[in-house]
């Protein structure tokens, strides 16, 4: 009996021994274990099966990507470019299998062929080229979005039925986005490890000079390098894609940071010669496990931005002191049986934990919180980097606190797949009520129709969602808005007249339905024409620069429509004194700064939408139908044209 009590104990303690050293020494993976249990005590619906699976799908996308990109770093290189490779992958895909009628399986082999061509290019430039890896890559993240842009002209593009099923779960409850991830994950670890491209990734980011003369053909191992991460990014966009039912010409965008922070808080080095594919899935889930517990407890999606900043750098920097004061690795002492530089691990791994939950912490003090009412609404805003819906979010809280429930805003940043993640965080937190404001109405669908499985009432704000129920639509039209504004600026003009038009940001619903109106009522008037359209983004800055450029192409122009009010502001700027005399300008939103250059003179006519009051009605028709109120299947908030004589009256 001694002998086996003996035993046990001595099992026990060196199960316990393994746990703290492997914790020891591996920084990001004493962070990730920190940041689950600061989640876990901060909010109680984040430990749940459902959340922590979420958290799995929603780290899938950046871990693929991360995966390819640890063979570039590793390798001593940089890949900037995976985000758009992604994306310009899944568009080749969807045009080929639905505008083309190619067979759905050539689609596919031909979308990995686009990625790994890209990659190829990527390595000739670096290797042949002798380019830098962030110029070759910097320049192929440009070539992959524009021709993603060019090929789906801007527009959203079905995705084949037959491989979206890559979104779906298998038995109702395991997503297959995430197998995918950990089936990358292995294949990656195998090619480190186990083969002699792999072996040649180390060498050459150890020493590239030692490498070439050891008889390594660097050169084509390098292609081989970036070939690997142009297929993982492939693989990445065409789950990403799945997920959304829809292949986005913006999908992935800025993803390509995302990949590299999570290769980087995994242990790798960015001057070479270290990293490993368990180290880059943990720095991805632990990017995962930052957003959705975030959003989980409240927090501004404005502190959320600055947390994740923080907690990047805290994670990498202890990391590197941990590697300084430990020579890298700690098996030397392993090895002797005592775990020689314990107190320092100890130190090091409380060092960890304090500065994480402390920011944790800090960041949920600072954040919206939670009210303690028994409703709560989720609110997913498609950009918060826009006045209008900022004013949107004022209108929403001003309602919220009215009527005494708990608001949570978040900001999608124009990402239809970080907006699903939004919904999907939502729908595990069990939310009263969500409102949507679409970034893609497609990509929206199977967010929302998950939120409606779990019974959970859905509001669409300003734009629809496409294939799923919604308890109502609160808008205006911005189809009629467009025909509103082409109307103000040729009645204006006196029918006649050369114009140009400032687009939104190239595949959003708002700058599609906007500019289709526009066109529409401009057909009245064959007097009036085009000279330019061109793509600002719905921003002030890119108005300038774009006005700028177009008046020197197009001096004798008399009318601009701008999309938005920022655009049509930038417009303004750059037309000088000609604005409101020779040139007249029409922007779209009512924006405060849009109304008072609409008062000052120099902005012709901006169609309000009243966003604060859409903002108050979509949280009123929530609340209503989260308490099992029967609400309007569609409101219309009335747009207007504002000029200098009704400006008074939308102050």
């Amino acid at each position: 009996m001694a002998t086996t009590d003996t035993l046990k104990t001595n099992t026990t303690a060196s199960a316990a021994s393994t746990v703290r050293r492997v914790l020891l020494d591996n920084g990001a993976l004493s962070a990730l274990v920190v940041l689950v249990v600061a989640m876990s005590l901060l909010s109680g619906d984040f430990l749940t099966t459902q959340n922590l699976l979420n958290v799995g799908v929603q780290a899938a996308v950046t871990a693929i990507l991360a995966f390819g990109v640890t063979f570039v770093i590793v390798s001593a290189g940089i890949d900037l470019s995976v985000g758009s490779v992604a994306a310009l992958s899944v568009t080749v895909l969807a045009w080929t299998a639905t505008s083309e009628g190619v067979p759905v399986w050539i689609a596919v082999i031909l979308a990995v062929g686009t990625g790994i061509a890209c990659g190829l290019v990527n390595g000739a430039l670096v290797s042949y080229g002798k380019l830098p890896p962030f110029i070759a890559t910097l320049a192929m993240l440009s070539i992959g979005r524009g021709l993603s842009l060019v090929i789906s002209q801007g527009s959203p593009i079905a995705f084949p039925e037959s491989v979206s099923v890559l979104g779906d779960t298998l038995g109702g409850w395991l997503p297959v986005p995430v197998l995918v991830m950990v089936v990358m994950g292995l294949v990656t670890a195998l090619v480190l490890g186990r083969t002699y491209i792999g072996r040649s990734m180390y060498a050459i980011g150890g020493n590239e000079e030692a490498a070439r003369l050891s008889g390594l053909r660097v050169k084509r191992q390098k292609l081989v390098v970036y070939a690997l991460s142009g297929l993982f990014a492939a693989v990445a966009g065409i789950v990403l894609a799945s997920r959304l039912v829809s292949a986005q010409p913006q999908a992935a965008q800025g993803y390509e940071l995302d990949a590299i922070a999570a290769v980087v808080i995994g242990g790798a080095s960015l001057a070479g010669g270290v990293g490993k594919a368990s180290g880059t899935l943990i720095g991805a889930l632990i990017l995962a496990v930052l957003r959705n517990g975030l959003n989980l407890m409240s927090v501004s999606a404005f502190w959320q931005q600055v947390v994740i900043g923080v907690v990047i750098a805290l994670a990498v920097l202890l990391d590197t002191l941990r590697r300084r004061a430990g020579g890298g690795s700690a098996a030397p002492a392993a090895s002797s049986g005592v775990y020689g530089n314990g107190r320092k691990g100890a130190a090091k791994l409380a060092v960890t934990a304090v500065c994480v939950a402390a920011v944790v912490a800090a960041v949920s003090f600072f954040g919206s919180g939670s009210s303690g009412t028994t409703t709560k609404v989720g609110m997913s805003l498609s950009t918060l980097n826009n006045p209008f819906f900022v004013q949107m979010k004022a209108g929403a809280q001003a309602e919220a606190e009215k009527a005494g429930i708990d608001l949570t805003v978040t900001d999608a940043q124009n990402d239809a797949s970080q907006q699903a993640n939004q919904l999907q965080n939502f729908t595990g937190e069990g939310v009263a009520s969500v409102i949507v404001n679409p970034v893609d109405s497609d990509a929206a669908g199977p967010a929302v129709r998950a939120a409606n499985k779990a019974g959970i009432p859905v509001v669409a704000a300003d734009r629809g969602v496409n294939k799923a129920d919604t308890a109502t639509l609160v808008a205006s039209d911005n189809v009629a808005g467009g025909r509103l504004a082409a109307k103000a600026l040729a009645d204006k003009l006196g029918g006649k007249g050369e114009i140009v038009v400032l687009q939104g940001t190239a595949g959003t619903s708002a700058s599609r339905e906007r500019g289709k109106g526009f066109a529409d009522g401009l057909k009245a008037y064959p007097g009036i024409k085009v000279a330019a359209s061109q793509p600002a983004d719905f921003d002030r800055t890119k108005g300038l620069d774009v006005m700028t450029n177009l008046l020197q192409s197009h001096p004798g122009i008399t009318g601009v429509f701008a999309e938005n009010d920022e655009m049509a502001l930038g417009a303004v700027k750059a037309l000088g004194s000609k604005a409101g005399k020779s040139v007249h300008v029409v922007g779209f939103d009512g924006t405060p700064d849009g109304l008072k250059a609409v008062g000052a003179g120099t902005l012709y006519a901006s169609v309000a939408q009243q966003p604060k009051e859409l903002g108050r009605i979509a949280v009123r028709n929530a609340v209503g139908a989260a308490r099992g109120k029967t609400v309007d299947s569609v409101v219309k908030v009335p747009v207007k044209v504002v000029t200098k004589k009704n400006v008074a009256d939308f102050s």
